[in-house]
């Protein structure tokens, strides 16, 4: 069965028709080729698929694309404006806070969402609002000081 949905996606209003059974992470991938997010674990355990919905970081391979309706959905191809990339994905670089890549997104998008709920979290608090992504090559120090990082950075912005 197959069911017409609306949703916003990275600042774009969509009307697209999806398989009542598909989750967000495959309509992503495979009708807009959205491939930031990755199907790691498909149980919710690893993050790799993390995307923002409404805001909040879920894993998009436990939604069904139909829970969406609208809703916003914000991915990591959403997160830079053109070519510039956001104040996370350059601080991810500029630390060495990514290897192979595959978790990055997640962690990226995790982060957003922390930050943007708490601007000026603790060292625990990033800790905890990653704690659902994982990262096989970084050992997690960079990431969290990638975080840091931005916070420090919006911290110093909003005082001036």
């Amino acid at each position: 069965m197959r069911h017409k949905i609306k949703f916003v996606l990275n600042n774009e209003e969509i009307e697209h028709e999806i398989r009542s059974n598909g989750t967000l992470l495959s309509m992503l991938r495979d009708d807009f080729d959205m491939t930031g997010a990755k199907e790691g674990c498909g149980a919710g355990e690893c993050g790799s698929c993390t995307v923002l919905l409404d805001g909040k970081a879920v894993n998009a391979c436990l939604i069904l694309a139909v829970e969406i309706e609208g809703s916003t959905v914000v991915t990591i191809e959403g997160l830079s404006k053109g070519m510039e990339l956001h104040e996370l994905q350059k601080a991810f670089v500029d630390n060495g806070a990514l290897q192979c890549g595959y978790c990055t997104p997640g962690m990226i998008l995790s982060a957003k969402a922390l930050l943007d709920e708490n601007p000026h979290p603790t060292e625990q608090e990033i800790k905890t609002a990653l704690s659902g992504n994982l990262c096989r090559c970084t050992g997690y120090k960079k990431i969290v000081e990638a975080v840091q990082e931005v916070a420090n950075m919006m911290n110093v912005e909003a005082r001036r």
